[in-house]
């Protein structure tokens, strides 16, 4: 053998002797690493990212038109609430908060339609047509200066709006709160204590 091969023979064998001492190791096929739990941000300073609460709800499919019957009465409907569905918060949740919010209302600061808070932490669903009469929890103020649920009943020629069904998991009871608080005084008061929070959105027009 030639002499020149010996410095690449010499350095093969170093590649060779430092890969095995590297200590990495190849993944098995078909392995993966756990998924990362599902999260949304909060908005406002002070606040960060929470888990998310998967809503669910049997009157129509998220993203989807609502029925006519959950409409406002005078605005072709009956006023009933949908039918809403959560998953379990943290072990750490209290109470659970629920919010239903127009944002595209033409009212410049939004429309609230529903405030429903102090919902026991034991309690994952509510059920259809309990907006004006819920089982438990306490009723808010909604837009329309009536306790309870308030159907959607956007002007005509608007085109759809966004009705937005937000289910916050709260690390405390709220207590205090006046028998009119409205949407905005809630969630103002439950800001810092939200630690999960799911939002289910229903589309409505005339």
């Amino acid at each position: 053998m030639s002499r020149f091969w010996f410095p690449i023979l010499a350095l093969a064998a170093a590649m060779v002797s430092a890969a095995g001492c590297s200590g990495a190791k190849s993944t098995p096929a078909g392995s993966a690493t756990a998924a990362a739990t599902p999260t949304v941000t909060l908005r406002g300073p002070g606040t960060g990212a929470v888990p998310v609460l998967t809503v669910t709800s049997t009157a129509f499919a998220n993203g989807a038109l609502m029925p006519t019957g959950e409409a406002q009465i005078g605005c072709s409907g009956s006023n009933q609430s949908p039918d809403l569905s959560w998953t379990a918060g943290p072990p750490a949740t209290q109470s659970y908060v629920i919010t239903e919010f127009d944002p595209d209302a033409p009212t410049g600061v939004g429309f609230w339609h529903w405030v429903l808070y102090n919902i026991g932490p034991s309690v994952t669903n509510i059920a259809l047509g309990s907006g004006t009469n819920p089982p438990s929890g306490t009723s808010g103020l909604n837009d329309y200066g009536a306790l309870g649920y308030g159907g959607p009943c956007p002007p005509v020629g608007d085109g759809a709006h966004h009705y937005h069904f937000t289910i916050s998991a709260l690390d405390t009871a709220l207590t205090g709160m006046p028998t009119n608080a409205t949407g905005a005084f809630i969630t103002f008061n439950i800001r810092g204590h939200i630690i999960a929070q799911g939002t289910y959105i229903g589309l409505f027009a005339r």
